[in-house]
């Protein structure tokens, strides 16, 4: 069964997933942004209109625990 929300299929090619490597290419302060950004897209007004309710705010929590992440490993809270 694919996972949308934790692993899609289309991040997940290769060796290492899509948000690994945006971490590693953009270091974790723009990373931060790059999820913050995702936060606020799946909470927007995506949420209501494009009929995924429940899985958008999933990816939304999924990308604010991805940044919690990424300030707990880099002490960038």
């Amino acid at each position: 069964m694919t996972d949308n929300v934790n692993h899609p299929a289309h991040y997940t090619k290769g060796n290492i997933e899509t948000i690994d490597y945006i971490v590693d290419v953009l270091g974790d302060v723009d990373a931060l942004s790059y999820c913050h950004g995702n936060v606020i897209k799946y909470t927007g007004t995506r949420l209501r209109h494009k009929g995924n309710t429940i899985e958008d705010a999933k990816k939304a929590a999924w990308y604010l625990n991805k940044m919690i992440e990424i300030m707990e490993a880099s002490k960038n809270g």
